[in-house]
């Protein structure tokens, strides 16, 4: 069973459920701190009374006091945990200038040319860009480029067009 009363200051017409009677509130309209009253001293729920008589022009009523938004009660509770919070915003890492002062090893190129790595007729060139980055290590690639470039052969005379990769690697 709700108990309505009326604040004593702005005649704003309260509800509050029945197990608030006797606890202390502000009233959302003008903020004046209220006694709840017990239930037997509430006026009956029926018709709402007459408009509010004059009020104080020193106190006039605000808009946002005044609104439905206002009057609504609502019980909100405040998540309790057990320990530290969870971190939500992680701190950002260090940037690249910071890492790499921090890091005794320099950036490096090397370039692999596919001409480079052709023995006996066999093409290499796969098996010496693995082992490169295997020893290098996965870590420390920084990036991976690859080259189409012409040259002249020795053997024909003629401009050839071959294919190479350039790695970018802390080294």
């Amino acid at each position: 069973m709700d108990i309505i009363f009326d604040c004593p200051k702005c005649d704003q017409e309260l509800a509050v459920d029945s197990a608030g009677s006797g606890s202390e509130i502000n009233c959302p309209s003008c903020g004046e701190k209220i006694v709840i009253p017990a239930s037997s001293a509430t006026r009956p729920a029926g018709p709402a009374p007459a408009a509010p008589q004059a009020r104080d022009p020193a106190h006039p009523l605000s808009v946002m006091s005044t609104s439905a938004a206002a009057k609504v009660e609502m019980h909100l509770k405040v998540p309790v945990h057990k320990g530290p919070s969870a971190v939500l915003i992680e701190k950002p890492k260090a940037p690249l200038e910071v890492a790499a002062k921090e890091s005794d090893r320099k950036i490096r190129v090397k370039t692999i040319r596919h001409t480079d790595c052709i023995e006996v007729g066999h093409d290499k060139f796969d098996e010496v860009v693995t082992n490169f980055l295997q020893r290098v290590g996965e870590a420390n690639v920084i990036s991976v480029h690859s080259l189409v470039y012409q040259h002249l052969d020795i053997g024909s005379q003629k401009i050839m067009t071959d294919y190479a990769v350039m790695l970018v690697y802390r080294g």
